[in-house]
């Protein structure tokens, strides 16, 4: 029975011995597609998903929406900050209006009368005292009153030239800065709304769907993965005797299962550091022998169609 199991496998071995006895080295690997992953941006309810797994898809075409009504609300909330703090700046920017500066001058000007009427009260009580007619409490009570008053006449005076002076540059500027900031997260809201929307970034096929129309994924959890369409390519493991005569842009022959005629690749990427060689690629006695990680576009029209995942062969050297 075990003699059965691995039948097969000694038989692909015998077959691989044969030809590096000729010369030539297998590089083994898979055909690969390049997979994107269409994470959520927030944590948000799925509300549609119109596609399938195994479906085709065109670039922009919409794979799943996720629920913008809190978004949408925190949006509104800053679309209204921004708009606030732009009426302040305009504010600042215009200075006092004339009812504002009307204002100032009659708050002033009954300071002033006040001081006036509490000096003159203050003098006939000094003068009374002199006389022995009132206590002194009275009148320190009265000297009290006309010194807040002045002080009373010099804050409405101040008032009224810091808005005939109009406004700070450093206030203007932190004004400004404010409505900058905030219209910043407006945007940076606004570009989390579009992101609510989630559309396929190339044509291609939807390969799996780890959520369901309704479910709440994490933000930053994968909502739908897809394999790019076009041109797919290679990744196989180059043997460390064969990397030297290797470089980008050569054309190789890939031996593909199902396909009886070898396809023509170009090596696009070749690794410049060796890793360990997968258990796939090696025998038990050889598993500690480096190989090089290598890309192969497969451009030829017979390729095109090809499912990620299936086994290809590229055969390296020369026989003799």
């Amino acid at each position: 029975m075990e003699l059965l199991r691995f039948g097969p496998l000694f038989g692909v071995l015998a077959l691989a011995a044969g030809c590096a006895r000729e010369g030539r080295v297998p590089a083994v690997g898979t055909v690969e597609r390049h997979r994107f992953e269409i994470s959520a941006p927030a944590s948000e309810q799925i509300v549609a998903m119109p596609v399938t797994e195994g479906q085709a898809v065109k670039t922009g075409d919409l794979v799943a929406q996720l629920d913008r009504e809190a978004a949408a609300a925190t949006r509104a909330s800053l679309a209204a900050q921004v708009n606030q703090l732009q009426h302040r700046l305009d504010e600042l920017v215009h200075g006092a209006r004339r009812e504002e500066l009307a204002q100032a001058r009659a708050q002033l000007a009954a300071a002033e009368a006040q001081r006036v009427q509490a000096r003159k009260e203050y003098e006939r009580l000094a003068d009374l005292l002199g006389r022995g007619l009132v206590a002194q409490s009275q009148v320190d009570q009265q000297q009290q009153l006309r010194d807040s008053s002045a002080a009373t006449v010099a804050a409405a005076q101040a008032a009224l030239e810091l808005l005939q002076e109009g406004t700070r540059s450093e206030q203007l500027e932190q004004a400004r800065a404010a409505v900058q900031a905030a219209a910043a997260q407006l945007q940076q809201q606004d570009v989390l709304l579009g992101r609510l929307r989630l559309t396929a970034p190339v044509d291609g096929v939807i390969e799996a769907l780890p959520y369901r129309l309704g479910e709440r994924p994490v933000a930053g959890a994968p909502v739908v993965i897809m394999l790019a369409g076009g041109i797919p390519y290679a990744r196989v493991y180059i043997p460390e005797p064969e990397r030297a005569p290797l470089r980008a842009g050569q054309t190789l022959e890939v031996h593909i299962d199902g396909i009886a005629q070898p396809i023509s690749g170009t090596l696009r990427y070749i690794a410049g550091e060796a890793s360990f060689t997968p258990y796939f690629a090696l025998t038990q006695r050889d598993r500690s022998r480096l190989a090089y990680l290598a890309e192969i576009d497969l451009g030829d029209p017979a390729a095109r169609d090809l499912p990620a995942g299936v086994p290809v062969e590229v055969w390296l050297g020369r026989g003799p």
